[in-house]
């Protein structure tokens, strides 16, 4: 399935994640299995975190860039329309490319 997922971008173009993890560097087309990091003041939800459209309100778009991503082994779980609707939360991702 292709959803869309934002990235922090750092300044040598390297993708990180947002909040978990986000020292780590993820490459793109690569299919990457979703690890567990549980980290202080945060609620504890494994999974990559992607939406149906390169929209989530609740974020800031500084340093940061949606990128179309194709997810196996998913759940889909409804959020507010402000947290981007539609979430699906997956076991496995690859990032394809930027949206534009």
């Amino acid at each position: 399935m292709i959803v869309y997922k934002l990235f922090r971008v750092l300044a040598t173009g390297e993708l990180t994640s947002l909040f978990i993890d986000k020292t780590t560097r993820l490459p793109l087309d690569l299919m990457m299995q979703a690890e567990e990091h549980p980290t202080k003041g945060y609620k504890f939800r494994p999974y990559w975190h992607c939406t149906a459209t390169p929209k989530a309100p609740h974020l800031s778009d500084v340093g940061r860039a949606w990128y179309k991503v194709e997810i196996e082994d998913y759940e889909v779980m409804d959020r507010p329309e402000h947290q981007g609707g539609t979430w699906y939360l997956a076991s496995r991702m690859r990032i394809i490319e930027e949206v534009i």
